[in-house]
């Protein structure tokens, strides 16, 4: 199981430095993208060079063009919505294949079991992340026996799942029981008092990998 850590505002950014070496993706969250653009991706590669970035677009439209600038710009993953239309998501998975770089489909706004593992998209899309929004949080606690549910539904179909949304140390344990293949944190970590102590707490209670999928990050290199 994989260990997320979501950057949404730039005075966390020293924190990256900090737990590089205890997460294997770090994400330039929505917010930060939005206020710096592209340079918040090689600021994030900058701090920590031979990890990942998953970089939250949320792209509902215009595939081709927002996947040429994160990919170009040093990104590993890009999310776009499930819900958006198929042809955003076979046009962002064919630029991911000409980087070897990953497309996430984010279930924020739904869409999920409208996904297909034979679907052009899917050969660079094998990850669906499970995401509750901001506006749902107050209902996680009750939405946890459906997110194992949901977890095994996606599983079963091909693809690989990521699970976001209010992770702390107050229910981890629910949200490692689900059996997601990444764990998203955000906040627990990027805020803590003392944010590499919250990290290697996380990453101890995290299991090793062992659900048969797998992906291979490309080089750190531009």
């Amino acid at each position: 199981m994989l260990l997320q850590l979501a950057i949404d505002q730039p005075d966390a950014l020293p924190v990256v430095r900090q737990v590089a070496d205890l997460v294997d993706i770090v994400e330039v969250g929505t917010p930060l993208l939005k206020r710096f653009g592209l340079a918040s991706i090689s600021g994030i590669r900058e701090l920590a060079p031979n990890v990942p970035v998953l970089v939250d677009t949320e792209t509902v439209d215009g595939g081709v063009l927002e996947a040429e600038m994160v990919f170009h710009a040093g990104a590993t993953f890009m999310t776009t919505l499930a819900c958006s239309h198929m042809a955003t998501l076979d046009a962002a998975a064919v630029v991911a294949e000409k980087y070897g770089t990953y497309v996430v489909f984010d279930t924020l706004a739904g869409g999920a079991d409208r996904l297909d593992p034979a679907a052009p998209y899917s050969g660079r899309g094998r990850i669906v992340a499970l995401h509750a929004g901001f506006g749902r949080r107050e209902h996680r606690h009750a939405s946890i026996a459906e997110n194992r549910v949901k977890v095994a539904s996606v599983r079963a179909r091909g693809f690989g799942v990521s699970f976001a949304g209010g992770i702390d140390p107050t229910n981890l344990a629910y949200h490692v029981e689900s059996g997601p293949d990444v764990i998203v944190v955000g906040r627990a970590i990027s805020t803590a008092p003392d944010p590499r102590g919250a990290a290697e707490w996380m990453r101890s209670r995290l299991p090793q990998p062992g659900h048969g999928w797998s992906w291979e990050p490309r080089s750190s290199a531009s």
